[in-house]
């Protein structure tokens, strides 16, 4: 009579206690993932071709960093040349604003000035040519003659009063006026001036030497008295 069926005959006694205790792999699993191993060359290369990737994309991410540092440093130096250039134009065109007003008002107040004194010297020209002595008769000739004058004085404060006014009406013309002539230098200044040094030395010996002839007289003379 056969033998009564046993189960276990047919169980992988190593497998199902690697089953039961997760985490403990089959002795051929251990033997393969040992950390003491030394590593295959398949696993060599695969290392390397990793850190080339590693080490390409950290020379892209460099390369990424450098070229937004230099737009940085390009959108910092526009600022700072905006900045400067600003300040720059406000202060040139506040000043040259304020000199072209001041100019203006000078020259608006000089238009205005010599636009009235236009006027008065028309009027006085009016009433000096109004004057028509040939129609003077002996009763009014005074009364005439004295009004006339009254007319010519009042015509010449006009023109002297524009003449005060106006250069142009002296002959100047209206441009800045050039530096002072230097003075006149004397004939003995220039004559020295174009003398050389060595010249100079003869043409004081020449000069001093009878003055020194006389002392040295003079001395000779009180030498000898003694």
């Amino acid at each position: 009579m056969p033998s009564e069926f046993d189960p276990s005959e047919f169980v992988d006694q190593d497998f199902e206690a690697g089953r039961r205790t997760p985490g403990v792999a089959p002795a051929a699993t251990t033997l393969s993932g040992d950390p003491t191993r030394a590593p295959s060359r398949e696993e060599l290369e695969a290392r390397v071709g990793t850190m080339q990737n590693k080490l390409s994309e950290l020379k892209r991410a460099q390369q990424e960093l450098e070229r937004e540092r230099s737009e940085l440093e390009e959108t910092r130096r526009r600022q700072a040349e905006f900045t400067k250039g600003r300040q720059e134009m406000e202060q040139h065109l506040t000043r040259g604003i304020g000199l072209l007003e001041e100019s203006e008002f000078a020259a608006r107040r000089d238009a205005e000035q010599m636009s009235k004194a236009l006027l008065d010297l028309r009027e006085a020209l009016l009433k000096v040519q109004a004057i028509h002595e040939e129609t003077w008769t002996r009763d009014n000739l005074n009364t005439e003659l004295t009004r006339a004058l009254t007319t010519i004085e009042n015509a010449r404060m006009e023109w002297n009063s524009a003449r005060l006014k106006f250069a142009v009406f002296n002959g100047e013309a209206a441009t800045p006026a050039t530096s002072a002539p230097a003075p006149a230098q004397s004939p003995m200044e220039a004559m020295l001036q174009q003398k050389g040094y060595t010249e100079l030395c003869k043409l004081g010996l020449a000069i001093t030497w009878p003055i020194a002839v006389v002392g040295l007289g003079l001395l000779l003379v009180l030498l000898l008295r003694h």
